[in-house]
């Protein structure tokens, strides 16, 4: 009989499976693939030796632990630069491409409400890339600038149009939810300075490499009174994920480097594959075997509305090599693809199809794009010794 424990172990097969399983297949298919491939396969919907409801929670908190270190990863002076004003302008290219192309499906009726799914063809999953990014150094130099720009403004602008216009209530109380969140957050990033010097402080500092791991339990405990405070507003959590680590950025206390250590440990070796292999197992196989053409379409959307932008906007700061590459990284979607989908089959305004299709589009952008901007990486002169906004002193492979 199924049971909590036994979905989570069946969950735990595959995330300790898959680094084996990727190291082994040749192609150097990111992992995040055969997470939620092992998740289909362990699903209700193959052998069915797991419960996506039994690990909910555990799922959630991966997903924010998967916008918290995007969050933290994001240097807001970029935005400030030309890198991130050239962001800004692609995006909202995509934002219109998104609206005249999505809307045109609604009339046809492809899709039942084009908001959802228009949201979905704007976004960017840095999140999801800079492991990626940081194996194959990307992350580098004046073109990782441009990337992990174009990237945070793919997060950051869906997240909040997913808080504005498909919260639970009115916009006015959406926006004073936004605000409200923004708020705490920008208090909490003072507290460090507050009790800096004091008892408390010093206490704080001694202990966080003993078991008492005292900046690690307040990073998360700060992620997850986040969390809270955008689901108690209505908001969707990625919201306040993004918001703590942007927030950590600043609050991190003590020794940062090692507490980076220590967040990628508990993220990406618990609870991140948790979440991937939880939407594999949510994921309607069934639906996309019946109309595999809405996840072609998808997919193609994807490129054209996200990424094709691209070669236009940036024709003056990249040549056409890194423009094609950059155009293949801000078109790979999925995180916020699951969190539109969900969003879209609560409140009925998405076709269950299509939030199949849409999460399977997102799973074969992550499989297909940043390999291919890897490989056409490995015939540019460009270097990449110099810091980027993403990457870190001390290393991380």
């Amino acid at each position: 009989m199924l049971g909590p424990l036994t979905s989570l172990l069946a969950v735990m097969v595959v995330v300790a499976a898959a680094p084996i399983v990727v190291a082994l297949v040749p192609g150097s298919i990111p992992q995040v693939v055969f997470l939620i491939a092992g998740g289909v396969l362990i699903g209700p919907e193959v052998l069915d030796v797991g419960n996506p409801g039994d690990v909910e929670l555990v799922a959630s908190l991966g997903l924010g632990f998967l916008f918290l270190l995007a969050g933290y990863e994001l240097d807001p002076s970029v935005l400030r630069e030309r890198s991130g004003r050239l962001a800004t302008v692609s995006w909202t290219v995509t934002v219109v491409l998104a609206i005249a192309i999505v809307g045109a499906l609604d009339a046809a009726g492809f899709v039942q409400a084009f908001v959802p799914v228009a949201i979905g063809l704007t976004t960017t999953a840095l999140g999801t890339l800079l492991p990626i990014l940081r194996e194959h150094d990307l992350q580098g130099g004046r073109f990782g600038r441009f990337v992990f720009a174009a990237g945070a403004v793919g997060e950051m602008g869906p997240v909040l149009a997913i808080a504005l216009l498909l919260g639970h209530y009115a916009s006015i109380v959406e926006v004073i939810g936004v605000a409200a969140v923004a708020g705490a957050a920008f208090l909490l990033s003072v507290v460090p300075r507050v009790i800096g010097g004091t008892r408390v402080g010093r206490l704080v500092e001694e202990r966080q490499h003993e078991t008492a791991q005292t900046t690690l339990r307040l990073t998360v405990l700060l992620l997850v009174l986040l969390l809270f405070l955008s689901a108690e507003f209505g908001l969707d959590i990625v919201l306040g994920a993004f918001f703590a680590g942007m927030v950590l950025r600043r609050w991190a206390p003590g020794d940062v480097g090692s507490l980076e250590h220590k967040l990628d440990a508990v993220g990406y070796g618990f609870f991140i594959p948790v979440f991937f292999v939880a939407s594999g197992m949510a994921l309607d196989v069934v639906s996309i075997l019946e109309s595999p053409a809405r996840l072609l379409v998808f997919f193609v959307l994807l490129l054209v509305v996200r990424g094709v932008p691209v070669l236009f906007v940036y024709r003056k700061d990249l040549p056409g090599r890194e423009r094609v590459q950059l155009m293949f990284l801000t078109a790979t979607a999925l995180p916020l693809l699951v969190a539109l989908a969900e969003i879209g089959l609560d409140n009925g305004s998405m076709l269950p199809e299509n939030a199949a299709a849409l999460v399977g589009a997102g799973v074969l952008s992550v499989a297909t794009f940043p390999m291919i901007a890897v490989r056409l990486r490995r015939g540019s002169a460009e270097p990449t010794d110099t810091p980027g906004p993403g990457s870190r002193s001390h290393g991380r492979s």
